[in-house]
């Protein structure tokens, strides 16, 4: 019994880490998008139409408002909060309703264009760079997140990271310091 509760503890030790994370300056939290069943979009997508994407579910949209409330309870406001163009991901980011959303089209999905990686991670390492040690919340989707930081994300997990350095071995990617799970 000892041993199972033991283990229960050690694999929530990163989401508790990571909640303290959000605390510090100077943090990059990723946020795959809320639920929005399906996966990529469907043939013919627009990005200026969300009746042609695939876009949040009811549960999609609690899940956005419960993070939003979480960080608002805790105090913790971005000083930046942007997102993809994307329905799904603009509209999580404004259900947190933790300020204004900037559009940052690296932070577009490049899901059906897999050529777009490098030019869209180097992009938004580059606006990172640019924002000194302010705190950074970001609504992308998977294949941006992985990208920038090798895991696989859950529809509305966080991953808490540092910009690092821009030598070698940084390149094209985030230092991971924590993960949040879907609320």
């Amino acid at each position: 019994m000892h041993m199972l509760i033991a283990a229960f503890f050690l694999a929530l030790w990163p989401t508790v880490a990571a909640s303290d994370l959000l605390q510090q300056t100077g943090i990059v939290m990723l946020m795959r998008h809320a639920t929005a069943p399906g996966t990529g979009d469907p043939p013919g997508f627009r990005v200026d139409d969300c009746a042609t994407q695939r876009t949040l579910s009811d549960a999609g949209r609690d899940e956005a408002r419960r993070r939003g409330a979480q960080f608002r309870a805790a105090g913790i406001r971005p000083d930046i909060l942007a997102s993809s163009g994307w329905c799904r991901a603009r509209e999580t980011a404004e259900l947190l309703d933790l300020g204004a959303v900037t559009h940052w089209p690296s932070l577009d999905s490049f899901f059906a264009d897999r050529g777009r990686e490098g030019t869209a991670s180097a992009e938004t390492l580059a606006q990172l760079r640019g924002l000194g040690s302010g705190r950074a919340l970001l609504v992308t989707h998977q294949v941006n997140i992985t990208a920038l930081t090798g895991i696989v994300p859950r529809s509305g997990e966080i991953i808490v990271t540092r910009l690092g350095s821009a030598g070698p071995g940084a390149a094209g990617r985030l230092t991971v310091l924590g993960r949040l799970p879907p609320p």
